[in-house]
């Protein structure tokens, strides 16, 4: 029996979308599956190029569909920028291999400063290459600098006549090699500070684009290119001064959100296939998933998975209910591009430790996974990164919360025009946040919910009167170990709406909190031991830990879920 709670190809039928939605979505399933697993593999050990499925999509305007705002759409029916099916795009790519989200991925960065800008014949250019069928890229990072915008060498030079010859080089651009329209960032050479950043569209095929190299061994194209005096005319230009930064930040926070669904089809996929190997192989007499660590690392792996999709579930919701009085998605989104991914990693992990050396044989999904899983934590912006920026926003989500109307699932066929209207990437300190406590009230019965609202409230205490002093304030070490307590505040409370809403199982969630729970006591711990950590700050992280409330009866019923997925789906050959 198909577990409802992950994808899986054989049963999937989006019926929660408008019937061509719905119809892209399962054409592109079908593709993967009438094309197979041979192929799939072939195609990733030979780094062979996405020609065959940019022609598919292409042919059925899939990108046009899903990645034209409607302000673009030109009277084309349908075509929308809907968060809540590019998710689930995204998780249908990722579950059949990353080069193919990774392509389309690329493309929504490309598109960002376009759709964000005021040049409505770039918008239509834009438009029309999508509808052709071709793939963007995003110009910002370089080699020396990387994504240090402030320190681009991407220069313009005015060239007499209102326009610029652009020189310079780009470092890790996805797509470069293809791309009908790059959106490049750069700095005029006769203008200094801010106000003299600009963001141009380029054409790949242009003789002044000099494509450098493909600097990573993968069917991605990840290019290293340099511009030669490339004409920019004035109507080529996107952005300029202080708006040329902000829609390169704000671009930032539209596609990172999309690392999560990615990360949540990867695990899913390898889920099936770890799955089916540990129950039908025998070790010593016994099937391997009769050993007590094996149902273990499994289950585990299964209920954080699960954590993953409700979370990210959940944030498609606040990023499509944003607007300029509402901005928690700016919490919720780095927490999907740090928290979720790292999860997909440990999943993977997980798994690996039961299937062993089956997890490097040439014929699985899951040798492609175990590579492919590690590079989303460390793509639009690091672990680390997105660590600092979520503790901008830990004192006034947990101490100082205020009323907002409540946020509906958010399945409907609208466009989500504030994402390319988000404003000035500034002020995050003034971003507030309804109370957390009312998701986890909702379930006080269940035990390690229980447990884990205890861990919770000890956080609030610890910000509220022994947080970091200046001096901790400047140690990053320390910082980022309190941002991991935090995130698994927010983790929980987005993982509990999003159970209230689907009705999850009572089983999932308490085995799911349970993780939770050690989770949060090994960062506790890990807290107590940072060097800077105050003798107060020590005794509150040994207060901290919690064991998890046990229940053998609700474990094996978990079980039975996880042990219910061998054999479930195992890709066309």
């Amino acid at each position: 029996m198909a577990d409802s709670l992950l994808f899986n190809p054989r049963t999937y039928d989006p019926a929660h979308f408008d019937p061509e939605t719905r119809r892209l979505l399962r054409a592109t399933v079908d593709w993967f599956e009438e094309r197979g697993k041979r192929k799939l593999l072939e195609d990733y050990r030979t780094r062979a190029w996405l020609a065959d499925f940019l022609a598919f999509a292409a042919k059925e305007g899939l990108f046009a569909t899903f990645l034209t705002p409607a302000s673009a759409a030109a009277g084309h029916e349908g075509r929308r920028w809907d968060t809540a099916r590019i998710a689930a795009l995204n998780e249908i790519l990722g579950f059949y291999g990353l080069d193919y989200w990774y392509a389309w991925q690329v493309t929504i960065l490309g598109l960002g400063p376009v759709w964000q800008s005021d040049n409505a014949a770039a918008r239509a250019r834009a438009a029309e290459l999508l509808t052709q069928g071709e793939v963007f890229a995003f110009g910002l990072s370089e080699r020396t600098h990387g994504a240090d915008i402030y320190s681009t060498d991407m220069l313009l030079e005015p060239d007499g006549d209102g326009g610029f010859l652009a020189t310079g080089s780009k470092y890790y651009i996805g797509n470069g090699n293809a791309a009908g329209l790059v959106s490049v960032f750069g700095r005029r050479t006769d203008v200094e500070g801010p106000d003299g950043y600009v963001f141009f569209a380029a054409d790949s095929r242009h003789p002044a684009y000099g494509l450098v190299q493909n600097v990573v061994d993968s069917s991605k194209y990840v290019s290293e290119f340099r511009l030669e005096r490339y004409p920019v005319a004035a109507e080529d230009v996107l952005h300029t001064g202080r708006a040329a930064f902000d829609a390169a930040l704000n671009t930032v926070n539209v596609g990172k959100f999309n690392l999560c669904t990615a990360s949540i089809g990867i695990c899913e996929h390898a889920m099936y296939e770890a799955v089916t190997h540990a129950r039908n192989r025998v070790l010593y007499g016994r099937p391997v998933t009769a050993f007590p660590h094996v149902r273990r690392e499994l289950a585990d792996a299964y209920v954080r998975l699960v954590g993953m999709k409700l979370f990210s579930d959940r944030a498609v919701d606040y990023f499509r209910s944003a607007g300029p009085e509402d901005r928690r998605y700016l919490l919720f989104n780095p927490m999907t591009k740090m928290k979720v991914t790292t999860e997909g990693e440990k999943v993977i992990d997980l798994m690996w430790d039961v299937i062993a050396a089956k997890g490097f044989e040439k014929d699985t999904y899951f040798a492609n996974a175990a590579v492919e899983i590690r590079g989303l934590p460390k793509l639009e912006g690091t672990v680390h990164v997105n660590l600092a920026l979520i503790l901008k926003f830990m004192r006034n989500h947990l101490l100082e919360p205020v009323e907002y109307p409540a946020v509906p699932t958010r399945l409907d066929a609208a466009d989500d025009d504030f994402l390319f209207r988000q404003g000035p990437a500034r002020g995050l300190g003034s971003v507030r946040f309804h109370d957390w406590r009312p998701a986890f009230d909702a379930y006080a019965e269940v035990p390690n919910v229980a447990r884990f609202r205890e861990q919770a409230d000890a956080l609030c205490e610890f910000v509220a009167t022994i947080a970091p002093d200046e001096a901790q304030s400047r140690d990053l070490d320390f910082l980022l170990s309190v941002g991991q307590l935090f995130a698994l505040v927010v983790h929980g409370q987005l993982i509990l709406e999003q159970a209230r809403l689907t009705d999850l199982d009572r089983d999932v969630l308490d085995e799911l909190f349970s993780v939770l729970v050690r989770d949060f006591s090994g960062h506790a711990v890990e807290l107590h031991g940072k060097d800077s950590a105050t003798g107060a700050q020590q005794a509150w992280a040994l207060g901290a830990v919690r064991r998890p409330v046990v229940d053998e009866a609700r474990a094996a019923r978990v079980w039975e879920r996880v042990e219910a997925l061998s054999g479930a789906y195992e890709m066309a050959p």
